[in-house]
This record gives structure tokens, sequence and C-alpha cells, in this order.
């Protein structure tokens, strides 16, 4: 089972933003590969703190751990969604935060950053809506994708930036009353990547990119709901020179079922019956998700009934049990009669046994509401 994003920075769900960076701090000082050379047990600590690191620093990405656990950002496949697709590019890319834009220890990043803690640039995000069916949300479902994006042409060549010397980063210092200060900005000329395009073959933009499609395998857990963002990392925008790609951000689109109707994880569905069946008792055929169930409708059931069928709702995200599925019974009036069955029916007017009668244990619609969501 994975490890609490909570437990490996040992904060607790109350913790401030300034309280998880500092936890975060602790832990990337103690486990950085560069004190420990070798240590794969520490290495991997590492990675984990950068992880829980990753998300709980983001309010949004902290209220879906915070609602669906782990499950919001991982789902096992290749590349993961959230964090757990991280690597070292991206780990030291959060150190300019962490360490203030300085060098870790004032030695720079080894091994791992490039040029003395310079953080490779990133492609550009993507963003595409995915389709699901209720049926799909039921058991999570692994949808091929066709998704068009830039990378790097055949052929390209970059070369260092000889503005920022291949640092991503100019330094500028202007005079002021407090006395001459000294700022950094991202270099105009290479945007960051401390390279600059040296052979552009043809059909590539100005920085070295071609436009190819490309078949994306999403895996989707099950329970999403409506709206919720996946992120398959890496299969977004390629940037030019030593960069790293974008992210493919998934945005999951429920769609409307024709029969059922989804609140949360339980689901709804209204159910028609005739007068003779609500008075004689009868059984009824329903779909669900999972196939066809045979429902008993007792004798003198009364219209607005709400039957519960336990787990046959839909998953959570979380993997903690299943809703419900509640079927609402309805009574099925005839705007028109035969003579006869006016007749009867005058007759029956005046019969106690077609007298409304509610007892206690008949709930008004506000109960039955209630009674609904306990």
């Amino acid at each position: 089972m994975k490890e609490d994003y909570y437990d490996i920075l040992k904060v607790s769900k109350n913790a401030t933003a300034a309280e998880i960076k500092k936890a975060y701090r602790k832990k990337a000082i103690k486990y950085h590969p560069d004190k420990n050379p070798g240590d794969k047990v520490a290495e991997e600590k590492f990675k984990k703190a950068a992880e829980a690191y990753e998300v709980l620093n983001n309010a949004d990405k902290k209220a879906r751990y915070d609602q669906y656990g782990h499950a919001a950002f991982e789902n096992g496949g290749a590349g993961g969604f959230g964090a757990g697709g991280m690597n070292m590019e991206d780990i030291f890319s959060q150190f300019g935060d962490i360490f203030g834009g300085g060098g870790f220890g004032g030695g720079g990043f080894s091994g791992f950053g490039g040029s003395q803690g310079r953080a490779r640039v990133k492609g550009s995000n993507l963003r595409i809506r995915v389709k699901l069916s209720l049926e799909e949300i039921l058991n999570g479902v692994e949808k091929k994708v066709m998704v068009k994006r830039l990378v790097k042409a055949d052929g390209v060549t970059y070369k260092t930036c000889s503005s920022c010397n291949g640092q991503g980063q100019v330094t500028r210092i202007t005079n002021t009353i407090l006395g001459r200060m000294q700022t950094a900005t991202t270099c105009p000329t290479c945007h960051g990547a401390g390279e600059t395009i040296d052979k552009r073959p043809s059909g590539a933009n100005a920085q070295g990119l071609i436009s190819k499609e490309e078949k994306v395998t999403i895996k989707i857990p099950a329970g999403v709901v409506d709206d919720v963002q996946l992120k398959v990392t890496g299969k977004g925008n390629e940037a030019p020179g030593n960069s790293i790609s974008g992210d493919l951000l998934v945005v999951i689109q429920e769609e409307p079922h024709d029969k059922l109707k989804r609140e949360g994880n339980n689901l709804h569905y209204d159910l028609y019956i005739s007068l003779p069946d609500a008075v004689l008792g009868s059984s009824k055929e329903i779909d669900t998700l999972t196939g066809k169930v045979r429902l008993k409708i007792e004798g003198g059931t009364q219209s607005g009934k709400i039957l519960r069928l336990r787990g046959k709702g839909l998953p959570s995200l979380d993997s903690y049990g299943k809703g419900d599925l509640l079927v609402h019974i309805n009574l099925w009036t005839p705007k028109e009669l035969s003579k006869e069955q006016k007749v009867f029916f005058e007759q029956m007017k005046d019969d106690d046994h077609f007298t409304p009668d509610p007892s206690n244990s008949d709930k008004s619609f506000f109960e039955k509401v209630k009674d609904m969501f306990s």
C-alpha cells in the first residue's frame, strides 16, 4: 500500500503551506543524492518526499488528495497521474522555490540538473476531454486517443545561447537610490532553455519543433467524476534544446445515461408501475450497470416509495466501497378509461379501501429525502 503523503513529510493534515515547505526542505537536505552517493534507499526517500511536496504544496491537488487519496492521481499505469510519474528533472525543478533560487549548499546540483542547477525548460501542457459512460466509470477503462503534440524534428541541433552562456537567465545591474541592484531574469533570446537553434530541418518551426500525431494510452481509474482532471506525465508538447516534455491533462466528461441518474456514488432509477401492480403486487425487471435485476413490488405499495439496492451504485475513487441504486416507485395514472373502468372507479370513490389513510409508518417526502442521504 502506498505511503501517505502526510506521513512521508511528517506533517499533519492541518499543516500550513510554510510548515509543509519546511518539512520538505528538511527531508530534501537529509536524503539529497549528493549527500548520499550510491545510496538507493536515500534516493527513494528523496523522490517520495518530492512527490509528497508536489501534491501537498498545490492547493487544488491537496484538496483532491484529501478527498480521494492516492487514487486521485495514480492508477498504476505507465507514467501515472499526478506526482507518480516524477523523475529527477521534475524534482530539481522545484528547488528554486525551496532553496530560494540558489544552489544546494552553495554548490549546485551535480549529476542531474545539467549546468549548475539551472532547471530545464518544460514544454507546454496539452488538455483534452475524454467522454465516459457510467459503465466505463463503474469498472475503470483504458482509452487510446490520438494527440497532436509538438516534438523535436529529426536532425535538429542546438547550440549554447550566446546571450546567457547556457545559464537560461541574464543578470542586470541597475543603479538606484539604495545603491546598485542586481536582478536575474529569464533570457529573452533562448527563453530560459540555455540553447538556441543551430540547424533547423525543413518543415520545423523557429524552435526546431514539428507537429506530430501520436497515440496515447490513458488508464482511467474507476469512480472518476465529471470534470475531474487527470495527468499523463510527459505527453504534452516538447520544448527546444535539453528540455523535458509538458504533460497531457485529461478532463473527464461524464455522458448522461438514458435511465440512470448519478448523484455522487449513488444512482437513481425511476420505476413506473400501474395501479393494479401497486394494489396487488408484482415483480418488475430494471436495468442496472451490471445487468438486469428483478424487483418484487409488494401489494399496497405507495407511490414515492424508494427501494434501495445496496452496492449497485458506483465505486468511490479512493476504493472505499460502492454507492447504492435507489429505485423510486411512481404510480402511473391512466388518462383515458373505458366505460366499464369509469363505472368501477366511480363505485370506488366512497369505498374505504380507496380513501387515503396514511399511517405513522408512511413517511413524508422530506423524510424520504432525508433517508436517501443517511
